[in-house]
């Protein structure tokens, strides 16, 4: 199967290094500056799992071929109209993996290339892309979920599982990847809403007197909306982010607090307030989620001022 990856950020960076240094038939649909910085440097990631400088084929959306079996889609949410449009002429027939956060994304793009094309994807993993175009792997987690959304997916599923699997990627075919999506969304929604508005990582905000209260109750808003949209989280599921979200000696932040610090656009409305809003529609009370989103607007408005300034 041949394998197109939008960007050679982060995730997409890392996962297609690794699958270009496995064999795979992986193209990289970028921009053109970043299509002379790999074909000077090669696609360069370092990790504990083990440091990677990959020759790739690249493509720019002027000329992004055709032909793909599958398409990985792990742009930022707020640039989702852009990337269908860059992978339009190049997904025809193709199976649309994305892997971004929430939910949001699935019915644009389901509109964009019909529900049977678009599958569900869970990406598990730390990475960020250094000014020089090296990827680095933040952690030992190196997961992608998919599976199938409808039954005419599943042999394309089959076949995509097939192509990364020699990669050394943790990579599985899941028969309940909504719930995997939806589990994804309330423990990253519940970390990136607590340390973007206490502005610290997971440690100090435990370790504060009513800290862990916080925390947990930031979970529960999330877990209720989850549950009203018929995916409640997995008792798994939630012994797991009970133990990182009260971890009092964990230097854990989301990559949406990272960004604040380095004044860059968030993800507010897509992981944050998305959750609020159905939170609303359900009737539940979420006064840490709207307490986050207010924080999160704010900061975007006065970046977009200070921009304008």
């Amino acid at each position: 199967m041949r394998l197109l990856v939008l960007g050679a950020g982060g995730i997409g960076g890392y996962f297609g290094a690794r699958l270009a240094a496995s064999g795979a038939d992986v193209t990289f649909l970028v921009r053109p500056r970043r299509a002379a910085q790999l074909a000077a440097n090669g696609l360069v990631v370092k990790s504990a799992l083990g440091d990677l400088a990959v020759p790739v084929k690249t493509v720019t959306k002027e000329a992004p071929g055709s032909g793909y079996g599958a398409v990985l889609l792990s742009c930022k949410a707020y640039d989702l109209d852009d990337a269908i449009a860059s992978i339009t002429p190049a997904a025809r027939g193709a199976l649309i993996v994305p892997m971004l956060n929430g939910m949001a994304h699935l019915d644009r793009l389901d509109a964009a290339f019909g529900k049977d094309h678009v599958a569900g994807g869970v990406a598990i993993i730390g990475v960020t892309m250094e000014a020089d175009g090296t990827i680095r792997h933040l952690n030992r987690a190196q997961t992608l979920i998919h599976g199938a959304r409808t039954e005419a997916q599943r042999p394309a599923i089959a076949a995509f599982q097939a192509a990364i699997a020699p990669s050394g990627i943790e990579a599985r075919a899941s028969e309940h990847i909504m719930l995997d999506m939806w589990e994804k969304w309330v423990f990253l929604c519940s970390i990136a809403a607590m340390t973007c508005l206490m502005r610290s990582p997971v440690g100090p905000i435990a370790s504060s007197p009513y800290g862990e209260e916080l925390m947990l109750a930031m979970r529960e808003e999330c877990t209720a909306v989850a549950t009203a949209a018929g995916y409640p989280p997995r008792e798994a599921h939630r012994e797991f982010t009970r133990k990182q979200l009260t971890d009092r000696a964990s230097a854990m932040a989301a990559s949406m607090m990272r960004d604040m610090d380095q004044g860059l656009e968030v993800e507010a409305d897509q992981i944050v307030g998305d959750m609020l809003a159905r939170a609303r529609k359900a009737g539940q009370a979420a006064p840490l989620l709207a307490a986050a989103y207010t924080h999160l607007d704010v900061y975007r408005r006065r970046r977009a001022g200070a921009k304008q300034g």
